[in-house]
């Protein structure tokens, strides 16, 4: 891996700390970094606020969409919801799900993580059977047999990890245990109510298989397993067991809050913590350009504390290359510690590569969402 060059300098009346104990004259805080917060970068300290642009004009824009009007993802199969934005290594659909999927489905071309936003489900597949609740990340293996059959209506965040597998993130000093223990991930049980899906029906498998559908009928259920033993396999891991990486004198990076790593891509839980308690310490995510990676965010539940105006089933992009940060309201009550502890629940997904987004999410986009950061001039 090429390392970036490094030689840490100060200029003018900067502060000692990233993140921390800013200048009187300038509160604005803003990151240039490369690598997804990893390699070299440098902390600017400006006298306005550097996402206080007055116009826009061109496409390459921050964007955001309200995902609970899109109409597309009312399908029986996952393979027919288009995605709503992707590129060659990770694709993001948003999937509506009211009934039991007639077939079986089968991924191809990638491993897929389904995060449950609403509702829950049985999922029965290949190593068994599993009930999945909101707020589950499902994450089923690369032509893994899988169908669900819903309990309420669901609403399912899917995440394909195209042509590669999703790993657990290097945890370093902090050790294998922190943020999550691997032993609260559950796996798929051979138990009764898989055993009664047995069967010596007719079914069908939709498969992907670069992006096109191709159809296997056996005259049997191929979910017909007594057992399996092994180091691969369906697993669910709940936001509620996650316990994030905290300081009180210090705004960790988005990295920190790392879930899962796919090739070319990242996948980060954002979920109630303690704010930052010390004086200097800034209280809310810091102006940053994150000059190699797109930046997407889905909102779950919860008061997101560095957004105004963003409410759960919303999705937000901000494409490389363009700074970013909290809305004027969020940065205003950070700075007057308005509050104890955060109760925001999001998904956040850092891909290396520049991802492209679908008529689907232009459909449901909300146009003035460039100049949300825009203070007001009273």
């Amino acid at each position: 891996m090429r390392k970036g060059i490094t030689y840490p300098h100060r200029e003018g009346t900067c502060s000692r700390q990233a993140h921390a104990d800013f200048p009187q004259q300038a509160i604005y805080e803003r990151e240039a970094g490369r690598s997804g917060f990893f390699g070299p970068a440098s902390h600017f300290h400006h006298q306005h606020p550097p996402t206080n642009w007055r116009e826009w004009q061109g496409d390459f824009k921050p964007r955001a969409f309200n995902l609970n009007h899109i109409e597309a993802s009312q399908q029986v199969s996952p393979w027919h919801v288009l995605p709503v934005l992707h590129n060659q290594q990770c694709k993001i659909r948003v999937w509506k799900l009211n009934q039991s999927m007639p077939s079986l489905a089968r991924n191809a071309d990638g491993d897929e993580l389904l995060f449950i936003h609403q509702g829950s489900a049985e999922l029965y597949c290949d190593y068994g059977h599993l009930s999945v609740v909101m707020g589950d990340y499902v994450l089923i293996p690369r032509s893994t047999n899988w169908r669900l059959e819903p309990n309420e209506a669901m609403f399912i965040l899917m995440i394909e990890c195209t042509d590669s597998g999703f790993g657990l993130p290097e945890k370093g000093i902090v050790g294998q245990h922190a943020v999550f223990d691997p032993a609260v991930l559950d796996v798929p049980k051979i138990d009764d109510a898989f055993k009664a899906q047995y069967s010596e029906s007719t079914t069908q498998v939709s498969v992907k298989r670069h992006d096109q559908i191709n159809t296997i009928t056996y005259p049997f259920n191929p979910l017909d397993a007594i057992g399996w033993h092994g180091d691969l396999s369906v697993v669910r891991l709940n936001w509620r067991d996650i316990r994030p990486l905290m300081s009180h004198r210090y705004h960790l990076p988005p990295s920190a809050h790392t879930t899962f790593v796919g090739d070319g891509f990242v996948v980060c839980t954002f979920v109630p913590r303690p704010m930052e308690s010390d004086p200097g310490a800034l209280k809310v995510p810091f102006y940053h350009n994150n000059d190699d990676y797109d930046e997407v965010l889905f909102y779950h539940e919860g008061d997101f504390f560095s957004r105004d105006n963003i409410e759960a089933g919303m999705m937000t992009f901000h494409p490389a290359g363009l700074t970013h940060g909290p809305h004027p309201k969020a940065f205003a009550n950070g700075q007057k510690q308005t509050k104890k502890h955060t109760d925001e629940v999001a998904v956040m997904i850092d891909t290396r590569h520049a991802l492209t987004f679908s008529p689907a999410a232009q459909s449901v986009e909300l146009p003035d969402y460039v100049y949300s950061w825009r203070e007001s001039e009273d």
